[in-house]
């Protein structure tokens, strides 16, 4: 692959500059809207680089409220929300659920819409009413595109638009992005193009973290069409990925292209409210390695479709309102490993993974929301999930079994270790379809203290089924088990058709403050017992790339019994409001803990204590940031994935962007005193193991050095 060959790059540039010269359209600026509840945004940026001008995926926007990510790929980050990652976490993007179709999740659903995009980011952590949860325990995350733009009268037309261009020096990443829309007053089009590219990055020493580079394009198209008590929505969505680096994987991304629509239609009727929509996204995915920084040679191939629908009806009531729903949701994959010609172990017959794989779910739901009296406020949900996991037979690489005799000749050395064979019979003989009856329930209660303050107070019943990779992924040899994992950590894993579901029961409260003077404080406490947490249990140990002086775990997934507990604290100081200046003071305080109940250890992945302090300063057309993050040294680790421990560490962040008229500049220091840091959810840094003499265990991988982040937007 010529990763120096950049069409796009030059195709975007050309359009931009073709549609600033020709276009003189009134200024219409995108709107970042973030809530959580009744409380005010606290913007808390520990970086800066798609603050405002970046591509990208969409984590940018939900660091701020209280989401960590575990690192991936360079658009490809895995959230985590108190304590708990990846799929226990609801993503509805548009109000659909898309799911990950690798078995390194890879293309996990936030990986689909761009940073420039994004108009709404919501996190609700923990107490998640049940109309916006489902197959979940941790909470739920609402992403929402642009929406469809309206003349305000019926000779009115709209037309406007925006190109924008960046960079960031620590990995030589460029990207841009363009904006097109016109509009009547009952008819809106919109369309959306970004691209992203970046080299390997560096640390805070000036080395190359290897293999975290990656190349993305996007192109988005929004229709919209209104009266006056309806209006139907039409987004359709197209993304290439043709590489993408993952330097704490075994394999990396050769090629991800996907295709979404998304249909809402919403109306007013006599009774309430009708919303109704219906969405697909289908992608096809494949893994190898493309470039000399993390070499190897086998080829994955995965397919997999979502599709679904959601109907709900919100009638007032005399106290507040009654919503009713039911939603429908299935995912259909196939993962397939093709032979390697001429390879003994990879070959002659494709690897069949998963065949023909099914998760299909049906849900209904009722919630009320009552104002019991002026200090009083209740929520209350109950939500049934049917959900049906099936998958068809596998195929090992080959039939050989352990020790078979080929002409005489027994098989010896790494063949006589072909354990797939067997566990591929054994998948086989048994019936792998399994149905789950999902109970949720979720209870709030708010009390109006005073006209500055509230006290909240909930519990909530949360349930998840395992997904396709959990329960059937079957190979027990060491190379099938390595090339399962989503936890970044070089082990191997494989699955069990037999575990339970996740059940989370969560207690959580929080008192919010604020006052006049737009000062703000929320403080919230959460503990959650979970009940058959899907951990691991190890089966066998591995030499990886045959260095016998390191020796990694091959573990199974299993249920046991978990405790997440923690704290978080946000608050929000103006400090100077005079002479056209504007200072304020964000902040944000985070701690979690989480163990499994039989005194085996601490979960995997939890974020030591953090502190985030950003100072905001405004004049007239100029912003300017200073942000500031601690990270605690990790010190709770999950030993049974060999967990690297990471020291303390501190980042400042600096920023100053000018606005005049239509055009925005900023630049931007990311990590400004230039630190080197061990990211503790960066996972085992396999890439740079491989350019060792691979006598030591994996270390962390470190995070970006200093980094010159540059911008520019122009509004037409």
């Amino acid at each position: 692959m010529l990763l120096t060959n950049k069409p796009f790059w030059r195709f975007y540039i050309a359009m931009m500059l073709v549609g600033v010269g020709a276009i003189s359209f009134p200024a219409v600026s995108q709107h970042i809207e973030t809530t959580h509840r009744d409380l005010e945004e606290v913007v808390i940026k520990g970086q800066l680089q798609h603050m405002m001008h970046g591509t990208g995926d969409a984590s940018e926007h939900l660091k701020s409220q209280g989401v960590d990510f575990a690192s991936a790929g360079g658009i490809s980050s895995l959230r985590i929300l108190r304590g708990m990652n990846d799929d226990r976490i609801k993503l509805l993007i548009d109000g659909a659920t898309i799911t990950s179709a690798c078995g390194n999740h890879m293309n996990p659903a936030l990986s689909y819409m761009d940073s420039s995009r994004v108009s709404v980011a919501e996190v609700v952590a923990g107490i998640t009413p049940v109309s916006q949860g489902g197959d979940s325990i941790a909470g739920t995350i609402i992403i929402e595109s642009e929406q469809p733009v309206f003349a305000e009268n019926a000779n009115g037309l709209i037309k406007t638009g925006s190109a924008s261009a960046f960079g960031r020096s620590v990995n030589d990443n460029r990207g841009v992005a363009l904006r097109l829309a016109v509009a009547n007053q009952i008819t809106s089009l919109t369309y959306t193009g970004t691209y992203d590219e970046a080299d390997s990055y560096r640390d805070g020493k000036g080395n190359k973290v290897l293999d975290t580079l990656y190349r993305s394009e996007s192109h988005s198209l929004t229709f919209g069409r209104k009266n006056d008590d309806s209006s139907l929505t039409l987004k359709l969505s197209h993304q290439k990925v043709p590489y993408q680096g993952f330097p704490n994987q075994y394999m990396d991304m050769v090629d991800n292209q996907s295709t979404g629509l998304n249909v809402q239609y919403l109306r007013d009727l006599s009774w309430g409210k009708l919303e109704t929509s219906l969405n697909y996204h289908g992608v096809d995915h494949e893994m190898g390695f493309f470039t000399d920084e993390k070499p190897g040679a086998m080829p994955m191939v995965t397919e997999g479709r979502d599709y679904g629908y959601k109907i709900a009806g919100v009638i007032p009531t005399d106290t507040g309102s009654l919503r009713i729903g039911h939603e429908f949701q299935a995912f259909r994959t196939n993962d397939r490993w093709p032979a390697v010609p001429g390879s003994m172990m990879m070959g002659p017959n494709d690897y069949i993974n998963i065949n023909d794989g099914e998760r299909t779910r049906n849900a209904i739901y009722i919630e009320t929301e009552n104002a019991l009296t002026e200090k009083w406020h209740t929520e209350f949900g109950v939500r049934y999930e049917h959900v049906i996991s099936d998958t068809g037979d596998v195929q090992p690489y080959n039939d050989m079994m352990p020790g078979m005799d080929m002409g005489g000749m027994s098989m010896g050395g790494m063949m006589s270790m072909n354990l797939d064979a067997p566990a591929a019979m054994h998948f086989n003989s048994r019936d792998r379809r399994r149905t789950d009856n999902n109970v949720d329930v979720t209870a709030i209660a708010r009390y109006a203290i005073n006209s500055e303050s509230q006290l909240e107070i909930g519990y909530a019943r949360k349930t998840r089924s395992p997904n396709l990779y959990e329960r059937y992924t079957w190979g027990r040899g060491t190379m099938a088990m390595t090339m399962i994992s989503w936890f970044g950590d070089a082990n191997g894993y494989v699955g069990d058709m037999d575990l339970e579901p996740e059940t989370a029961n969560t207690l959580s409260a929080s008192l919010r403050w604020q006052n006049y003077s737009g000062a703000q404080l929320l403080v919230s406490s959460y503990y959650t017992r979970i009940d058959d947490y899907i951990d691991v249990q190890q089966i066998g140990t591995f030499n990886p790339r045959m260095a016998m002086q390191v020796s990694r775990p091959l573990l199974q997934f299993a249920n046991t019994d978990a405790n997440i507990y923690g704290v978080e604290v946000q608050g929000q100081l103006p400090l100077v409001n005079a002479n056209g200046h504007e200072l304020r003071l964000n902040s944000r305080l985070g701690y979690t803990r989480g163990e499994r109940d039989d005194n085996m250890g601490d979960l995997y992945n939890i974020m030591p204590l953090n502190l985030n302090l950003g100072f905001e300063h405004s004049y007239k057309n100029w912003t300017s940031t200073l942000a500031m993050e601690w990270v605690d040294r990790k010190k709770h680790m999950d030993t049974r994935r060999l967990e690297a421990a990471t020291d303390s560490y501190a980042l400042v962040d600096l920023e100053v962007s000018y606005r005049w008229e239509k055009l925005a500049l900023s630049l931007g220091l990311s990590n400004l005193l230039d630190r080197y840091y061990d990211m503790p959810l960066g996972g085992a840094n396999y890439a740079g193991w491989l350019a060792t003499d691979r006598t030591e265990q994996f270390g962390a991988l470190p995070g970006e050095g200093r980094s010159v982040d540059i911008g520019i937007k122009y509004d037409f």
